[in-house]
């Protein structure tokens, strides 16, 4: 079921608020195992088929993460705690990177390898990894005794089940405890549905309409003008960016709603200028993750110039492996822990050089490593990069300049602005670009007008506007993009 969607907004949505909150007021636990099915009902409209496998999921770890409990020997435990890791990392390899990995080996070693062609299951990297935190944590003695109820819900919690963030126990279970919290609000329940209005808006009015230029261009790299091409690589970052951030922005909100605080997943990333700041601010709770259970583990950088070097590499191979089961995602990978060594040993110097053109290089870095992310093959991304520095600047393609010229901008800028001046065909591609680059660089983000919220006439007005807006844009719109990793 997408956020977006008619029948979550006008069904699946109101349901869950008021019998969440109803059942409250006679029994919390009813109300719990309410939420916890609404959550699975949630999973289960994407594909029915995929629903025993993340309830089979939960029941092996919370069963281990009890058997665990029972042992004192820090070995017994520790077994127990690499098994579970190993059979979470298993069933996600299974899924995500058997072909991948199968085909390979065909290709090296010209073996004949069955292909599994596979449907990967939604948000199956988010939630193993959320399961792989907690019974990291369960070893260390981090962990309190919670009921199964409770732990189902932290792993199937509707708003971050599908494409996070990667919340950790600490941060989500305590508040599902908390009776403080059982009862509605309605200012929470306001500030939740204005930051749901302004992802929705990100995401069905920004990226949207982005997605339509980045799916010719990437579909057609060789037939590609160096305008068009490079329309296509920046237009990308910013359906990316708008997608993701959207779909983070609307778990923040729905989680307010349930007087549910889920951590934010962004800060305004394309504002950094240094690598260093941009993996601060882009997926936090993913970069979190493996710093926490990969990169200190490892030894972080408290072993050496080289040892730190060689676990940046991994983590960075490792997150780009996250992300896709193909060799462009671990390319993209490897080039961002390339610039992060880089940036340890010139770092000082690079703060010296003007702010703008700090930005400038690595916006223009993040635009073509993200072509290696989203192109099909290794030789369609080379093909868009060299065409982007051709130099052979020329008009918008057609299927282009009309994908920036949905029904809302067509009528106010040509049907009534055009009668009085000559719009040229390009001016709804200039009008989206800019507003996302004054979004991403000067606009409050999406936290900060949380922060920042009072329920005044202006707010409401804003969060009828967008909502209105974005459920008119429904029937053009597409699934979230990170619903594939």
């Amino acid at each position: 079921m997408l956020f977006n969607s008619y029948i979550f907004v006008l069904l699946f949505l109101p349901l869950s608020v008021a019998g969440y909150f109803l059942l409250n007021r006679r029994n919390t636990r009813l109300a719990t195992a309410y939420l916890l099915g609404m959550s699975l009902w949630f999973y289960a409209y994407f594909n029915v088929a995929y629903l025993p496998l993340i309830v089979g999921s939960i029941l092996v770890n919370f069963s281990l993460n009890k058997l665990m409990r029972r042992f004192t020997a820090k070995n017994a435990r520790k077994a127990v705690m690499l098994a579970g890791v190993a059979i979470n990392i298993g069933v996600l390899f299974y899924y995500k990177y058997y072909d991948f990995f199968a085909t390979n080996v065909n290709s090296l070693f010209g073996t004949h390898w069955t292909l599994l062609n596979l449907v990967l299951p939604l948000g199956i990297s988010f939630f193993t990894f959320q399961q792989v935190s907690y019974m990291i944590d369960s070893y260390k003695g981090e962990v309190p005794d919670y009921p199964l109820l409770d732990y189902a819900l932290f792993v199937t919690f509707f708003p971050q089940l599908i494409a996070g963030p990667i919340v950790l126990h600490k941060e989500i279970v305590p508040q599902f405890m908390d009776n403080s919290k059982r009862r509605f609000q309605w200012e929470n329940f306001s500030r939740g549905l204005y930051a749901f209005a302004l992802g929705m808006a990100k995401k069905v009015l920004l990226a949207d309409v982005f997605g339509i230029a980045v799916n010719y261009a990437f579909g057609n790299p060789a037939a590609l003008n160096s305008t068009n091409a490079l329309i296509g690589a920046v237009g990308y970052i910013f359906q990316m960016y708008f997608d993701f951030s959207g779909y983070g922005d609307m778990a923040v909100g729905l989680g307010k709603m349930f007087n549910i605080d889920i951590p934010n997943n962004f800060n305004s990333p394309l504002r950094s200028r240094n690598v260093k700041e941009f993996w601060k601010r882009w997926h936090i709770t993913l970069t979190r993750f493996f710093t926490y259970y990969i990169y200190f583990p490892l030894g972080g950088s408290r072993k050496g110039t080289l040892r730190t070097c060689v676990n940046t590499m991994i983590v960075f191979t490792i997150s780009g492996l996250w992300h896709g089961a193909g060799w462009g995602y671990i390319l993209f990978g490897v080039n961002w822990g390339i610039t992060q060594l880089i940036d340890m040993f010139v770092g000082k110097w690079w703060k010296k050089v003007p702010g703008a053109l700090q930005w400038l290089c690595l916006h223009l870095f993040t635009v073509l490593n993200a072509v290696l992310f989203r192109a099909v093959t290794l030789g369609d991304a080379a093909t868009l990069i060299q065409r982007i520095f051709a130099f052979d600047f020329g008009p918008l393609a057609q299927e282009i300049y009309e994908g920036f010229r949905p029904a809302e901008v067509e009528f106010v800028l040509y049907d009534i602005l055009g009668r009085l001046v000559n719009m040229p065909d390009w001016m709804g591609a200039a009008l989206f670009f800019g507003l996302a680059y004054y979004l991403i660089l000067f606009a409050k983000n999406t936290s900060e007008r949380i922060r920042d919220f009072a329920p005044t006439a202006r707010t409401m007005i804003t969060t009828i506007v967008l909502l209105t807006l974005s459920i008119l844009s429904f029937s053009g719109v597409s699934t979230f993009l990170y619903f594939n990793f």
